[in-house]
């Protein structure tokens, strides 16, 4: 047995599997795996599975404290910092640097954007993403570790759609490999397969939650959509920058969507 295991770790691993990890150590500040060295090509097609497990960290954490009597308004800025913390806060940078774009125009929105420093606009887009993503945890309650899982998973198809539908609009941008290594349709093969295997394991352990998964997957589609579509327009392409922007935007238009439906969810349960 352990030559056999010493014989599959001296073999070429799979290039995406050298992704995946690669994937980890990117938008994670979660320990590198030992095997298989990562390989920095196609790592955006495993963002959501990452941020399924970053999802997953912070929902087991809100059970967690749960369980020792806290509320949800304590609960949610506990959550929303290990989310902060794990990805080292890059796609926040994004959001920020984004907005300090948008809000110098046209003419120097990319110049704005590639500045270090950050502005007006961009502390503004901090707060009010924050304050939005607290106010919805905290009406969530109980449905927020579900929620917790769900917007981060999404939130991370959103740069996955705005990569494959518009252009990368700096030549030498750190974020420009996503783009040269396109692959097409084959880039979402990924989270097509998280989420049918999500379905059929509802649907063999609790298939009357199967339309409320419908439900989720269709917010979290629409949520990541939207955001990559009106940024990528508004732009005439993306960036580093407002992939982050369109993450952060998800995320939150995703956990206020849940929020807004949990009563109506409850009511039918």
């Amino acid at each position: 047995m352990n030559s056999l295991i010493c014989a599959a770790l001296r073999s070429a691993p799979p290039s995406w599997l050298r992704d995946l990890a690669g994937a980890w150590v990117f938008y994670s500040v979660l320990p590198g795996w030992p095997w298989p060295a990562p390989r920095f090509i196609r790592i955006a097609r495993f963002a959501p599975w990452i941020g399924a497990v970053i999802g997953g960290l912070a929902a087991a954490l809100w059970l967690l404290l749960s369980a020792l009597n806290w509320q949800p308004a304590a609960l949610a800025p506990v959550a929303l910092a290990l989310e902060l913390w794990l990805t080292g806060g890059l796609h926040l940078d994004g959001l920020m640097d984004t907005a300090d774009g948008l809000a110098a125009g046209n003419g120097r929105c990319l110049e704005a954007m590639d500045d270090s420093r950050v502005g007006a606009s961009g502390v503004q887009a901090l707060v009010i993403v924050l304050l939005l993503q607290f106010s919805a945890l905290v009406q969530l309650g109980g449905l927020a570790p579900v929620a917790l899982v769900t917007s981060a998973f999404f939130a991370r198809v959103s740069p996955l759609w705005a990569m494959g539908r518009f252009r990368y609009l700096r030549r030498d941008g750190t974020a420009a490999f996503h783009r040269s290594n396109w692959c097409g349709w084959r880039e979402g093969l990924p989270t097509l397969l998280l989420v049918v295997v999500t379905a059929l394991l509802l649907f063999w352990l609790q298939p009357e939650r199967l339309a409320d998964f419908a439900g989720g997957v269709l917010l979290g589609t629409l949520s990541a959509l939207l955001p990559a579509e009106w940024l990528g327009r508004h732009l005439g392409g993306h960036t580093g920058d407002s992939y982050g922007a369109t993450l952060m935007i998800c995320e939150t238009l995703t956990l206020l969507g849940s929020a807004l439906l949990a009563p109506v969810l409850l009511a039918a349960a």
